[in-house]
């Protein structure tokens, strides 16, 4: 226990006579400076910046963009200011006296402070805040305290086998650190670039979406090799990992490969894109809202979404009703009576059914036809041609009955009912004629 205070006062008193050297003092002041001009030079420096970099409140744009995102920056010129001013302390004391430790560690402290302000002013997306909580904050923390160099040389040390391979802690770190970072760049980008995509109108829906995801696939394939690279994992080692994946496919992904291929087929050939109303041979029917790389997603017409295979598309029959904007043919049905002029009919329903705004005159005008005489009427039909279908938004054969019964109604044509004839043979018992005549008039039965 003596020993030990004979330490610590032996120490006191070597920083005691440390603290009065002018090493010592030039050090406190370098760092004083520090403080004091990199806050004047920010509160300096920010309006300015501020008022060259606001954009206009309605400017859209990449460099419009790009100025806001650099608005954002401005919290981190004071600290980083320190530790400009700093390093150039750092290097003159060095120059004179040989030491620096104290503006040293002020340095890592500005650093410190201008990662701390990165995540919490700059970072916006969640991702990204939580990345630099958990790990940026962290790894700037020890970088501040000195203790980077001992740590990573710790974590390097800590070897975890695998099987026949093996990695470091430090590896695995660096892995975690460089891997969310190129992975989120690359989602990033995707992302960019989809929304680029889908603003070009000239292109036809099926070609904007083969071009989505083979963008999708070349940044992520792009981002893959980068992280491997970056990792120093040779990429001639990734020829096992294809073989281990073709065995895969070969003993359980099939059906996973043959619906990424069918999609890609899908996308290529434009047959089907989002838009269209298809009905499988399966029974699945609705609009295509949705096209991924394994699947298709049909929206019916009372909300519910129905998630396709690809191969489907590809191996059964599919009805396309509205590829490329064709027309569809509908068809409203209808009788009149047997006292009408028939004659007549086919004139008054082709003029009343073109009246409607929908309904087209190519490819071909509205067409009545006769079906057939029914049992309590002459059956018509009524053949027209539209952009769309009639079980949407658009009731179009509703449309075109309210049409039909208003023009028949105008021209005092009658719409049958059906009429039934009630033959009785015999005489019927008294008793039942009484109880028909009770009902008749209302009068009770006698018990």
């Amino acid at each position: 226990m003596e020993d030990w205070i004979a330490k610590a006062q032996g120490w006191g008193e070597a920083a005691r006579d440390w603290a009065v050297t002018p090493a010592a003092w030039g050090q406190v002041v370098v760092l004083v400076l520090a403080v004091v001009l990199s806050r004047i030079l920010a509160r300096i420096l920010r309006p300015k910046l501020s008022a060259l970099l606001t954009p206009p409140a309605t400017a859209r744009g990449p460099f419009p963009q790009l100025r806001r995102t650099l608005l954002r920056l401005l919290p981190l010129i004071a600290p980083l200011l320190g530790a400009g001013f700093a390093a150039l302390g750092e290097q003159a004391l060095l120059g004179v006296f040989g030491s620096g430790g104290i503006v040293a560690f002020g340095k890592r402290l500005f650093l410190f402070l201008a990662a701390r302000a990165f995540v919490r002013d700059v970072l916006r997306e969640p991702f990204l805040r939580a990345y630099g909580r958990l790990i940026l904050l962290p790894i700037a923390a020890i970088y501040a305290l000195g203790l980077l160099p001992p740590v990573m040389a710790f974590l390097a040390s800590m070897r975890v086998p695998l099987g026949n391979l093996s990695f470091d802690l430090l590896w695995l770190a660096k892995f975690g650190l460089v891997g969310g970072l190129v992975f989120w760049f690359g989602r990033w980008s995707n992302d960019r670039s989809t929304a680029y995509l889908e603003g070009q109108e000239e292109l036809r829906p099926a070609t904007r979406q083969l071009a989505i995801k083979a963008t999708e696939v070349a940044i992520f394939g792009a981002a893959f090799l980068v992280l491997m690279n970056v990792m120093g994992v040779n990429l001639t080692s990734l020829a096992v990992i294809g073989g281990a994946v073709g065995v895969g496919i070969g003993l359980g992904l099939q059906q996973i490969a043959s619906n990424f291929i069918s999609g890609i087929i899908l996308l290529i050939e434009g047959q089907a894109t989002v838009g269209d109303y298809v009905a499988l041979d399966g029974g699945e029917e609705g609009t295509i809202v949705k096209m991924t790389m394994r699947s298709i997603i049909l929206e019916t017409f009372d909300g519910k979404w129905i998630v396709v295979p690809n191969e489907h598309f590809i191996t059964t029959r599919v009805v396309n009703y509205s590829d490329q904007g064709s027309a569809n043919r509908l068809e409203a049905a209808f009788s009149v009576s047997y006292d009408t002029d028939i004659n007549r009919v086919p004139a008054i329903i082709a003029a009343a059914v073109s009246a409607h705004p929908q309904v087209l005159t190519s490819p071909e005008p509205p067409d009545c036809e006769l079906r057939g005489f029914g049992e309590s009427g002459i059956d018509f039909a009524v053949e027209f041609w539209v952009s769309g279908l009639d079980d949407g938004k658009n009731k179009y054969v509703s449309d075109v009955l309210f049409l039909i019964w208003n023009a028949l109604k105008a021209e005092g044509i009658e719409i049958p009912y059906p009429h039934r004839v009630v033959e009785i043979r015999g005489a019927a018992p008294a008793a039942g004629l009484g109880a028909a005549a009770a009902l008749g008039t209302g009068e009770a039965l006698p018990g």
